[in-house]
C-alpha cells in the first residue's frame, strides 16, 4: 500500500468525523489492501491516528498467594484488539498501548483443545511450563473449548442487522466491507432463518421487516441499497433493533442483534453508561449482541467493547475481506452461544506458588464470591470457539522438593462454571494442576499462547514483559504452526516481522 494514498483516504474520512456529512468522491479514493500486500509493503514512517477512543487500563499486578490464594474472572471471547492492532501495524501507525488487550490477542486464534464429552457443551484443560520471558517463573495455560454444533443442532436464527449508514461510514473499508460481510453471512444461513435490517444515520429506519432466508434475493437487494450519509443516531437505532428482535423472539432460536459501525454515536443516546444499561436489559430477555467495528480515526472501541460485554456477545474488528470471511464464514458458528455466563476461578497452593499474575482480562476480573452467584453476568462462548488464559507464577523453592508433599499435591485447581442457556443453573467443571506437571514438556499450543502473550506485552510495553523480545515471541509462535487451518498463525509471524521496524522499543 502506498502511504500517501492511505493518508489521502484517511484525511477524507477525517472530514466526516466532525458531524453530519456526505462524502462525495471519497468512496473510490481509499482502498485498504489485503494483508499480504500490506505486510509486504515498504515500511512507512510511524505516525499516530487521532480520534479513536480506547479505555485506558493497567496490567494486572502480581498477587501474593498467601494473602489472596483465589483468582476469579469472566471469560472474554472477543478478538477485536488483535484486528485493530494488525491494521495499525500494517498501516504504519505506532500502537496505542490501550488498544492492546492480550486476552483478545489470544482469543482471536482457535487452539487445538479437546472437545466436550459426556453431554457437556464445554471442555476445560490446563498445563504448566517455564515462563519464557522469566525462566525463574512458571506459566500456567488454561484452555476452554465450546461444543461444535452439527447442522441439525444449530438453532434457527432470528438476526437483526443493525447498520450504521452515517457519513463517517462512507468508505470502502467500512460500509462497503460490511455489506459484503452481511451478504456472505446470508449465503451461509439456513432457509428457515430470518433477517431484519435496521439502519441509522440522521434518522432511524427499519429497512427490512423480518424476512425468511428463503427470500434471500429480497434481503440481498435491501443490503445492496445501503448507502452512507448523515449523523449517527445510534442509541435510538439500538433500541429499535432490539425491539425488532424481541417482536420475532423465539426461545428456541439464536436471537441476536449484529451491529456494524465505527462507533461514532453523535445524536440521541450517546452516553456509554446509558447504552450499557439498555443492552443489559435486553440481554436479560435473551437477545444477544455482536458488535463489528470498522475503520480508523473515528473508532469508538471503548463503547463497543463495553456494550458487547453487557449484551452477552462478542466484539470483532473488521479491517479487510480476509477478516470479513473469518468472522462471517469460517467462524460463523460462533454466533451460536453454547456456554453462557462462563466464569473461571483458580485456587493456588501457597506452599508451592508465592505469587501469581493473570495476563490480560483486566476488565473481566470478578469478586471471588461472584463465582457461584448465578445472577452475576459473565462471558459467552460460541460453538467451536476456544478461550485461552495465562497466569505467570512465582514458585516457592519447595515446589522443586520431591520429598515434600502438600495434601493431594496440586499447585492449582481450575474451577469453571457455565450455563447451557441463560435461564439454567450453572454447571461446575474442575481440573487439578498437579505438581508433577512442571516436569513435563509443554505442548505446541502452550508455546504458541506464550508467543502471542509476549507479542502483546511487547506492543503494550508492559512492565511485566521481562526479557521478552520479538525474536522470542516469533520463535514461540512458530512452534504452533502445525495447527493453522486458515493461515492466521502464519500471518501473525508476518505481523511480527513488520513490527521490527515500526516500533523502536521492541528491539532487544
Amino acid at each position: 500500500m502506498k502511504r500517501n494514498a492511505f493518508f489521502i483516504g484517511w484525511a477524507a474520512a477525517g472530514l466526516l468525523m466532525t458531524g453530519c456529512s456526505t462524502a462525495d468522491g471519497y468512496r473510490e479514493s481509499e482502498r485498504f489492501p489485503y494483508y499480504d500486500e500490506a505486510l509486504n509493503a515498504a515500511d512507512p514512517e510511524p505516525t499516530s491516528p487521532s480520534g479513536d477512543k480506547f479505555e485506558d487500563f493497567k496490567d494486572n499486578p502480581f498477587v501474593t498467594t498467601s494473602d489472596h490464594p483465589i483468582s476469579t474472572f469472566a471469560v472474554d471471547a472477543d478478538g477485536a484488539s488483535y484486528g485493530f492492532v494488525r491494521r495499525s501495524l500494517t498501516s504504519g501507525y505506532d500502537i496505542n498501548p490501550s488498544s492492546v488487550r492480550i486476552e483478545e490477542f489470544l482469543n482471536y486464534f482457535t487452539f487445538d483443545y479437546p472437545s466436550p464429552t459426556d453431554g457437556e457443551t464445554v471442555a476445560i484443560n490446563a498445563e504448566v511450563g517455564h515462563c519464557p520471558w522469566n525462566q525463574e517463573h512458571l506459566l500456567l495455560r488454561l484452555g476452554i473449548k465450546g461444543k461444535e454444533l452439527t447442522s441439525q443442532e444449530t438453532p434457527r436464527a432470528n438476526f437483526v442487522f443493525l447498520v450504521d449508514v452515517s457519513g463517517s461510514m462512507y468508505s470502502s473499508d467500512k460500509l462497503d466491507l460490511l455489506k459484503k460481510g452481511l451478504t456472505e453471512l446470508l449465503d451461509q444461513l439456513n432457509p428457515d432463518d430470518r433477517i431484519s435490517i435496521v439502519t441509522y444515520s440522521g434518522e432511524v429506519r427499519k429497512l427490512l421487516e423480518s424476512t425468511s432466508v428463503r427470500k434471500a434475493d429480497d434481503i440481498k437487494k435491501a443490503i445492496s441499497k445501503l448507502s452512507a450519509d448523515g449523523c449517527t443516531a445510534g442509541g435510538e437505532a439500538l433500541k429499535m433493533a432490539y425491539e425488532e428482535a424481541l417482536a420475532n423472539y423465539d426461545p428456541n432460536c439464536n436471537n441476536r442483534v449484529i451491529m456494524g459501525t465505527d462507533g461514532d454515536f453523535n445524536v440521541g443516546v450517546t452516553n456509554t453508561s446509558a447504552l450499557v444499561e439498555m443492552v443489559e436489559s435486553y440481554a436479560r430477555k435473551g437477545i444477544y449482541m455482536t458488535c463489528l467495528g470498522f475503520g480508523m480515526g473515528n473508532l469508538n472501541d471503548a463503547m463497543m467493547e463495553k456494550i458487547s460485554n453487557a449484551g452477552n456477545g462478542t466484539y470483532h474488528y473488521i479491517d479487510s475481506e480476509n477478516e470479513m470471511m473469518k468472522v462471517f464464514v469460517h467462524e460463523r458458528s460462533q454466533f451460536n452461544s453454547v456456554a453462557n455466563d462462563a466464569k473461571c476461578q483458580i485456587t493456588f497452593q501457597p506452599a508451592y506458588i508465592k505469587e501469581y499474575r493473570l495476563i490480560g482480562y483486566e476488565n473481566r476480573v470478578l469478586a471471588n464470591e461472584d463465582f457461584e452467584n448465578d445472577k452475576k453476568d459473565a462471558g459467552e462462548i460460541g460453538a467451536g470457539q476456544t478461550i485461552t488464559a495465562l497466569y505467570e507464577l512465582v514458585p516457592s523453592p519447595d515446589i522443586w522438593n520431591k520429598n515434600l508433599v502438600v495434601g493431594d499435591d496440586p499447585i492449582a485447581t481450575f474451577d469453571f462454571r457455565y450455563k447451557k442457556s441463560l435461564s439454567d443453573n450453572s454447571i461446575p467443571l474442575k481440573v487439578i494442576v498437579n505438581r508433577d506437571a512442571i516436569w513435563h514438556s509443554p505442548s505446541s499450543e502452550f508455546h504458541f499462547a506464550a508467543g502471542v502473550a509476549a507479542f502483546g506485552m511487547i506492543l503494550r510495553d508492559s512492565p511485566y514483559k521481562g526479557n521478552a523480545t520479538l525474536d522470542m515471541a516469533k520463535e514461540l509462535a512458530t512452534k504452533g504452526l502445525n495447527y493453522d487451518v486458515y493461515g492466521y498463525r502464519a500471518e501473525l509471524l508476518k505481523l511480527m516481522d513488520k513490527s521490527y521496524s515500526l516500533r523502536s522499543y521492541v528491539a532487544p
